[in-house]
C-alpha cells in the first residue's frame, strides 16, 4: 500500500527514512560549524596548545591543516555524489574497502562521535557552576547542570532537524561575531611587540608538543565531514554536500589561524605561552575585559556556554543518524532503524546517545567530584581524556575513507578525469595516518598522565577496542548473515531493493 503523505510513501516500514529536503546550504553549514564550537577553540583548545604544548606557531598549523583537510575533502566531497547516506564515514569506507572494513568503521564512527559528545558536558557544567557561584553566588555541583544538558540535547534531538539548525545557526552567529570583535580590538590595540607576524614562521612550529598541538588542531575542524550525514535530509545533496565542506573548511581554516594570531598580537609572541600556562582558559576573558570591559565580557562567557551547547546538539545530531544508519542495515537491532514519524528524527538513537551522555557524566560525578579532589577534574578529565579519544577516533576514519575513495574510484575504472581527486585523496591519507601516529605516541601530553602511564595506551585502546570490535562482527556477519554483510554501506538503496523484492514476491504470490 503507498500514498501521500509529506512526499513520504506509506509502505510497510515507512520510519526507515529520513525526511528529504529539510536543509539547503545555509541550514547545513549552520549544523556542520557548530560541532566546531569556536569560542570554546578559542578559549579552550588555544591556551593549551600555546601554553602546555609550547607552539607558539599555532595560527600556522591552522593552514597548514586547513590544506590537508581542503584535499581530503576532494576525494570525500566527489564521494557524496555517489554515495548518500547517514552513516557517512562507514558507508564511505564499505563501498571503498568493503562491508567488513566498514563495520569496523561504523563502530569507531559511534565511539569517536559519542566520546568527542560527552566530553563536552564536562567543561560545560565547569563554567555554568562557576557563572552561578561568580554571578549568583549559588554554588552547585557540575554534573548537575551537565545532567540539565543531556535531558535538553536529548529533547531537541527528537525534534525536526532544521528546528535544530535554527537553534545551532542563532548561537553560532553570535558566537562568531563576538570572536571577530576581539580579534578586531586586539589587532587594534596589540600587546608589547605590535602587530606581530612571528607566529606565522615556520621556526615556530617546534617544540616536543608539536605531535599533540596536531591532534589538538584538527579537532578543531570537526564538523566539516559531517556534511555527508545528513545528505538524505538535504535538498540536491549532489551539490549542498560537497559545497557545504569545502565552505567550513575553508571558513574554520582562516576563522582559527585569524583568532590565533589576533591572541598572539594581544600578548605578543614572546609572552603568549607564559601566558597561556598561567591563565589557561580565563587568557581570553582576561584579554577582551582589558580591551572591551566587563559587560562584554559577561556576554562572552554566557555565549562560552551556549557555544557549547551548540556543539553538544551537533554532536548529538550525527551519533543519532549513525545509529540509525547501523540499524537500518542490520549492523544494530531494527529498533535504531526507525525514526519518530512526526519529527522523521532518529529518535532510538538519540535516546541511545542521551542514555550513555547520561550514564558516563554520571561515573565521572562519583570518581571526579570528591571534597578534597580538584575542582577542575571534570574539564582536565571527562573534556580531556574523551575528546581526545574521540579526536584520535575522527583522524583515523577520515585517512580510511581517504583511501576508500581511491578504491571505489578505481573499481569504477577511473580515467584520466579522476587523477587528481586521487592523488588528492591519497596525499591527505598519508597526512592524517602521520598525524594519527604522533598523536598516539605523544598520548601522555595530551592526559596529563605523564610517560608511563596505563591511560596512555588505555585511552587510545578505546578506538583500538571499537576498531577490532568492528572487523570481529563484520567478519562474523559475513559466514553467519551474509545477506546482512552485503547491504553494508549501502543504506537507503538497500532499503528500496528489500522493497522491490518484497514487491515482487507479493506479485508471484498472487
Amino acid at each position: 500500500m503507498t500514498g501521500d503523505t509529506g512526499g513520504i510513501s506509506t509502505y510497510k516500514g515507512e520510519d526507515r527514512a529520513l525526511r528529504a529536503d529539510r536543509l539547503g546550504t545555509p541550514g547545513l553549514l549552520l549544523s556542520v560549524l557548530a560541532a566546531s564550537a569556536p569560542l570554546m577553540v578559542v578559549a579552550g583548545v588555544m591556551p593549551t596548545v600555546f601554553g602546555v604544548m609550547g607552539v607558539v606557531g599555532q595560527p600556522l598549523l591552522y593552514v597548514i591543516l586547513g590544506v590537508v583537510l581542503m584535499l581530503f575533502s576532494v576525494g570525500y566531497a566527489e564521494m557524496s555524489r555517489h554515495v548518500h547516506n547517514a552513516g557517512a564515514f562507514y558507508a564511505y569506507i564499505a563501498r571503498g574497502l568493503g562491508p567488513t572494513a566498514g563495520a569496523g568503521a561504523s563502530l569507531v564512527a559511534l565511539v569517536a562521535y559519542s566520546a568527542m559528545q560527552v566530553g563536552i558536558y564536562g567543561i560545560l557544567g565547569f563554567e555554568v557552576s562557576g557563572l552561578f557561584a561568580a554571578y549568583l553566588d549559588i554554588d552547585i555541583k557540575w554534573w548537575m547542570p551537565a545532567l540539565a544538558g543531556v535531558v535538553a540535547v536529548g529533547a531537541l534531538g527528537w525534534l525536526k532537524i532544521d528546528l535544530n539548525a535554527k537553534v545551532l545557526g542563532v548561537l553560532l552567529v553570535v558566537e562568531c561575531l563576538l570572536v571577530v570583535i576581539f580579534d578586531i580590538a586586539a589587532v587594534s590595540r596589540p600587546g608589547p611587540e605590535g602587530l606581530s607576524l612571528h607566529a606565522f614562521n615556520p621556526e615556530t612550529l617546534t617544540g616536543a608538543g608539536l605531535g599533540t598541538a596536531l591532534c589538538f588542531c584538527i579537532a578543531a575542524f570537526v564538523g566539516f565531514e559531517q556534511a555527508p550525514v545528513y545528505a538524505e535530509e538535504t535538498s540536491r545533496p549532489q551539490v549542498v554536500v560537497s559545497r557545504v565542506m569545502f565552505l567550513a573548511v575553508g571558513y574554520a581554516a582562516l576563522f582559527l589561524a585569524v583568532s590565533a594570531w589576533a591572541v598572539t598580537v594581544a600578548t605578543g609572541p614572546g609572552s603568549v605561552v607564559d601566558a597561556s600556562l598561567k591563565q589557561g582558559p580565563g587568557m581570553l576573558f582576561g584579554l577582551t575585559e582589558e580591551r572591551l570591559g566587563g559587560t562584554y565580557t559577561d556576554v562572552l562567557h554566557v555565549l562560552f556556554v551556549t557555544g557549547m551547547f551548540a556543539a553538544l546538539l551537533s554532536f548529538h545530531n550525527v551519533v543519532a543518524r549513525y545509529a540509525f544508519a547501523m540499524g537500518r542495515e542490520g549492523l544494530l537491532p531494527a529498533a535504531f532503524g526507525r525514526t519518530n514519524k512526526t519529527s522523521g528524527a532518529p529518535a532510538t538513537g538519540s535516546l541511545l546517545q542521551s542514555g550513555l551522555s547520561f550514564v558516563i557524566v554520571l561515573a565521572f560525578a562519583v570518581t571526579d567530584d570528591k571534597p578534597a579532589g580538584d575542582p577542575t577534574a571534570p574539564v582536565l578529565h571527562l573534556f580531556t581524556w574523551m575528546g581526545n579519544v574521540g579526536a584520535l577516533g575522527v583522524i583515523l576514519l577520515m585517512a580510511a575513507a581517504a583511501f576508500a575513495v581511491i578504491a571505489f574510484f578505481v573499481r569504477r575504472g577511473a580515467g584520466r578525469a579522476q587523477a587528481p581527486r586521487l592523488v588528492a585523496s591519497g596525499l591527505a591519507g598519508l597526512a592524517l595516518l602521520a598525524i594519527a601516529f604522533l598523536t598516539v605516541r605523544d598520548f601522555d601530553v595530551l592526559t596529563g598522565s605523564g610517560p608511563g602511564s596505563s591511560l596512555s595506551w588505555l585511552l587510545p585502546g578505546i578506538i583500538g577496542a571499537a576498531l577490532v570490535g568492528g572487523l570481529v562482527y563484520g567478519a562474523v556477519l559475513r559466514s553467519t548473515r551474509p545477506e546482512v554483510h552485503a547491504r553494508i554501506g549501502l543504506g537507503n538503496e538497500a532499503f528500496q531493493l528489500e522493497k522491490a523484492a518484497e514487491a515482487e514476491a507479493e506479485a508471484v504470490a498472487r
